[in-house]
């Protein structure tokens, strides 16, 4: 399990929605994505992933599921304020083997900087 962080420049509404709803996470995390109850289809390039809704709160945090994942992995949207800064930070928490960590990290970057650009920040 790792975690990286990411300075965000919006309020954590407009951020939890760009994490949780279908609308927010097609802007730039999939190609398409539904939703069906607690799961979430995501779909990139005609190839299609389903990830289950774990557990969130509100404008603190969504927690997802990968069907292929063991029980025990996950990956989170965690979404803090700085007490010095009153920055927003999103963290993002997942799992990956030691070898692909690197890989895994700068595909997290190339995902996050299509959201700060489509937020505007």
């Amino acid at each position: 399990m790792y975690s990286v962080e990411f300075p965000i420049r919006c309020s954590p509404s407009i951020l939890y929605d760009f994490l949780s709803t279908p609308v927010g996470l097609q802007e730039w995390f999939a190609d398409k994505v539904d939703q069906r109850e607690h799961k979430m289809n995501f779909t990139w390039n005609g190839s299609t992933d389903t990830a289950e809704i774990l557990e969130h709160v509100e404008n603190e945090f969504i927690r997802y599921r990968w069907e292929y994942y063991s029980n025990d992995e996950f990956f989170e949207f965690g979404i803090e304020q700085s007490p010095v800064t009153n920055e927003t930070i999103l963290r993002i928490t997942d799992f990956a083997e030691k070898n692909d960590l690197k890989d895994q990290q700068r595909l997290w970057a190339s995902q996050v900087h299509e959201l700060k650009h489509r937020l505007g920040s």
